[in-house]
């Protein structure tokens, strides 16, 4: 499907700008660019390097001109609704990772076209351009609040919210081209980070980094399981590359290793070395008053992220290990961590303008960010 890290490469440019550069797999040559939607965004970013670094030419498709497209990059500026743009994208291309998506913190109606209507609208366009392979970024957010751990993936979807009724849609979507005969592996990542994720991590860094004790609901002892950016750019490169029969499939990816909740933050404190702590906070009054903020548009914390931090959140990895070979080489606190360095570097050298709309970017604590002074 795509080479490996050891093929021969050579550079040139193909009349409509991509390059080949002579990708050897299996002893044939497919210089065939792959196509990674959301291509400028954090997990994005990530397999567009991960590909250009073992050879493979990329076309990355994005709102947003990437900050470093690099030789073997063509950019794309195009929303994935533009099915004329994604047509034009897929000409010629030997697979496709949809990460385009919309964050939870959207409008509704906006997070259900971005996700729902874009996944078709790349589908089409792969599938009329005769790609091989498209892989699919979903979210374990499809399952809902599960009360079965680990949650495997034959567990029904039962979302709660806009953003996982949406992925939930967009899976069916990509379910209807799978059964028609195209590949689409369905990868669905518990939450993913690294270093590039701001998101709601960044209000944890900033309080960790200021010297502030952090609060939890309740006690913090559910085990929240996460994945990082690293595990899943690799997991998705072995949907690309393994037997479409191993590969055709839906699979969870996450850490294998994870602590609590309380656990895991205390990490980031005592690496922010000023002694502070956890501090637990009655849930049950605390989620009324996040829940009253986030109607009033004063919260970032979405509805479901705060009922999942009451309860066991993880799921199983063992059919994406035995199908695909993927083995997590990061724990929740080593993901957690070295985003908490790469934070503090951008901190040191100053934070630009945030807009709220990207995971890459640190999101408005709205109200909480007067709580601070009691921590």
């Amino acid at each position: 499907m795509v080479g490996g890290p050891d093929d021969p490469v050579h550079d040139s440019t193909a009349d409509d700008g991509t390059v080949d550069d002579g990708t050897v797999d299996d002893g044939t040559v497919d210089d065939r660019p792959v196509v990674v939607t959301g291509g400028s965004g954090m997990l994005g970013g990530f397999v567009v390097r991960r590909l250009r670094a073992e050879g493979v030419p990329v076309r990355a498709v994005d709102l947003r001109v990437p900050e470093r497209a690099g030789p073997g990059v063509t950019p794309i500026v195009a929303d994935v609704r533009d099915a004329a743009a994604m047509r034009r994208a897929c000409a010629g291309a030997a697979a496709l990772v949809h990460c385009a998506a919309a964050l939870p913190s959207y409008a509704p109606g906006e997070i259900r076209s971005v996700i729902v209507d874009g996944t078709r609208t790349v589908l089409t366009a792969a599938r009329a351009a005769g790609v091989d392979r498209v892989v699919h970024v979903s979210t374990t957010a499809v399952y809902g609040l599960p009360t079965i751990v680990p949650t495997p993936e034959e567990h029904p979807r039962e979302p709660v919210d806009a953003y996982g009724r949406a992925k939930s849609a967009a899976e069916e979507v990509a379910e209807e081209f799978r059964d028609a005969g195209l590949c689409v592996p369905v990868l669905r990542p518990k939450t993913f980070l690294g270093p590039g994720r701001m998101g709601l991590f960044a209000m944890l860094f900033e309080w960790a980094e200021e010297g502030r004790h952090f609060p939890i609901l309740g006690r913090g002892d559910a085990r929240i399981q996460m994945c990082d950016v690293d595990d899943l750019t690799e997991c998705v490169l072995l949907a690309l590359r393994a037997d479409p029969v191993d590969a055709n499939d839906t699979f969870n990816v996450a850490a294998a290793e994870f602590g609590t909740f309380r656990q895991d933050v205390q990490a980031v404190l005592d690496a922010a070395g000023h002694g502070r702590r956890v501090v637990s906070v009655p849930a049950r009054p605390a989620l009324l008053t996040l829940q009253a903020l986030r109607r009033a548009r004063l919260s970032p914390v979405y509805d479901r992220l705060l009922h999942k931090l009451l309860a066991d959140s993880y799921v199983s990895v063992d059919k994406v290990g035995k199908q695909l070979g993927f083995t997590p080489r990061h724990s929740n606190r080593d993901a957690l961590l070295r985003t908490f360095a790469w934070w503090r570097t951008q901190r040191a050298a100053g934070a630009g303008p945030s807009s709220g709309r990207t995971s890459r970017e640190p999101w408005s604590q709205g109200a909480l960010r007067v709580a601070k002074a009691f921590f």
